[in-house]
């Protein structure tokens, strides 16, 4: 691997932690980011002076404060959970079952939330966690309102299969995308694992495009999707508003076209 700038250099070193290595010696991010030992050691310096990196007493490195209080300015991470955070916790007194918060990175869902229910149901989620958009709830809830033409793009793309239930042909995940901009919720039904079931909403932005997804995580064996998306339509909505969503204001363009597809 190379990296041909001091800039790629200095992602590479923040791009070696993951939730799988929270904690890495110097030698670790060496290996991992593919940079020498003695770059890596100045690069983690200048890192480390900033803030972005800090050492324990076992001489581990982890990622610093100075970059939580950027995130924090991160209008669809910290600063969306903010604002969304009565309306889960509403939620999740109304179902005491698991409860999300996911936004759109390219054609990935993020969570930037996640309540844990009394259900013990296989939740692979935690905050900051990464799944491909049609195998999720929350993720065909924002697919189902992007840009046609990217979802047409995802829709030809290989979709990765993770149980049995995985829907990986394009024809369905079509169809599937159309029900959800028909009924207002999406339901995944044991496709991360042959356990659960998700139930997602999407929250709308001031300008009335879809910026985030709300869902409800509950057991496949006696999910009630007809008792859960009251609660979670109400979330939603409430969430939108807080963002400076009207419901008079005209969906945006992009919106509508989706909508027609």
């Amino acid at each position: 691997m190379t990296h041909s700038s001091a800039p790629d250099r200095l992602l590479a070193v923040l791009a070696a932690f993951d939730h799988e290595h929270p904690a890495l010696t110097l030698t670790d991010i060496s290996r991992r980011a593919g940079l020498t030992l003695t770059t890596t050691h100045r690069l983690v310096g200048a890192l480390g002076r900033w803030g972005a990196l800090e050492r324990d007493a076992a001489g581990r490195y982890h990622i610093g404060l100075r970059l939580w209080e950027l995130a924090a300015l991160a209008p669809r991470g910290l600063a969306l959970r903010q604002v969304a955070l009565p309306y889960l916790e509403d939620l999740y007194e109304a179902t005491h079952e698991n409860v999300q918060l996911a936004v759109r990175d390219g054609s990935e869902v993020v969570y930037t939330e996640w309540l844990s229910g009394r259900s013990a149901v296989g939740v692979h989620i935690r905050v900051g966690a990464r799944w491909p958009l049609h195998a999720t709830g929350v993720g065909l809830a924002l697919l189902a309102h992007s840009d046609p033409g990217f979802q047409e793009e995802y829709c030809a793309g290989p979709l990765a299969a993770f149980t049995p239930y995985t829907v990986t042909d394009p024809v369905r995940v079509r169809r599937m995308l159309a029900e959800v901009r028909r009924s207002g919720v999406a339901v995944s039904d044991r496709q991360v694992t042959e356990d659960a079931l998700s139930v997602a909403a999407p929250v709308r932005g001031p300008d009335g495009s879809v910026t985030a997804a709300v869902s409800v995580v509950v057991p496949h064996a006696d999910a009630q999707v007809p008792v859960l998306v009251p609660a979670l339509r109400l979330a939603a909505r409430g969430i939108a508003r807080a963002l400076g969503w009207q419901p008079d204001i005209p969906l945006t363009g992009e919106d509508r076209s989706a909508g027609r597809s």
